[in-house]
């Protein structure tokens, strides 16, 4: 980061989420009201990046299903004939609008894929998925190697071939 600090991912606990800002009030609404509950009540796990001014940005991850019929053809016809395929979700993601334009986003969906890749050694997903609520943000992560599911343009996913070869180079730069 520009200032020199360091980010420190952390599960979402006691910290302080009444100043974080992301621009998007709905998001920060989320955050400030509704981020702790569904930790507790086990619908979501939300992580926190942490730097000497607060907090810098949360993601959310929850285990997901993707209907067959919503892939891609040549993808589908690989696959067992479930009429659902394992995924995981990064529900909700947000930076802190004062680090606008550091790639903190980038920096937030590396670590959700670092740590789905690493549970996956656990609990089967074939797929990453993430909903972007404007096409802005589905080209962020279009810009990151996640693809639009035909059938709804604004879901997008990536293999988790394709997430461990990335956490694999990423790991190596």
């Amino acid at each position: 980061m520009s200032d020199g600090s360091a980010l420190r991912f952390e599960p979402l606990a006691d910290h302080d989420r009444s100043s974080f800002r992301c621009g998007d009030e709905q998001l920060d609404r989320w955050f400030r009201t509704q981020a702790g509950q569904e930790g507790r009540r086990h619908v979501a796990r939300v992580f926190v990046a942490v730097d000497d001014k607060g907090i810098a940005g949360f993601y959310s991850l929850s285990m997901f299903s993707i209907r067959i019929e919503d892939l891609p053809t040549n993808l589908a016809k690989r696959l067992p004939r479930y009429g659902m395929i394992p995924a995981a979700l990064i529900g909700r993601l947000a930076r802190h609008k004062r680090l606008r334009g550091q790639r903190i986003g980038e920096i937030l969906v590396a670590d959700a894929v670092a740590r789905i890749v690493a549970a996956e050694n656990s609990v089967a997903a074939w797929a990453i998925v993430v909903d972007a609520k404007n096409e802005r943000v589905a080209g962020f992560y279009g810009a990151l190697g996640f693809e639009p599911l035909p059938t709804q343009p604004r879901r997008l996913f990536m293999t988790m071939a394709d997430a461990a070869a990335a956490v694999g180079n990423s790991a190596r730069a």
